[in-house]
């Protein structure tokens, strides 16, 4: 098992797509690593040489990924909040903060219901 940044991808995947189990990186990202490592995007973790390995994780260290990028979006959701913005108080609130509808939807940023309707009798 490889790791890159400090996890461990998946050695049956294909490389591209082990990339993405890297926090900052998706699909995209992970193209274009492959392509400036000069590795092609079918082949798989296990089938990958040493030299390729460390040709890919020189790429991702340009990346921020994994705890300085965690640490970025928690200061910046912080900092929002400390300022009173309208996005910082939905952060706070545990509401939607991009502008969806709360009415119907929105159970994953709201959790579970509290009030359950009255059993008839």
């Amino acid at each position: 098992m490889a790791r890159i940044s400090g996890v461990d991808i998946p050695r049956d995947k294909r490389v591209v797509i082990s990339l993405t189990y890297v926090y900052g990186i998706g699909k995209t990202t992970a193209q274009e690593i492959l392509a400036a490592a000069e590795v092609s995007e079918e082949t798989r973790v296990k089938d990958l040489t040493e030299d390729e390995i460390v040709r890919i994780r020189a790429e991702v260290a340009n990346i921020k990924t994994e705890g300085d990028l965690r640490r970025e979006v928690s200061l910046n959701i912080k900092r929002l909040q400390e300022i009173g913005s309208y996005r910082g108080m939905r952060h706070r609130r545990g509401l939607p903060v991009r502008g969806q509808n709360t009415r119907n939807n929105a159970r994953t940023r709201k959790g579970p219901r509290k009030t359950v309707a009255n059993k008839k009798k």
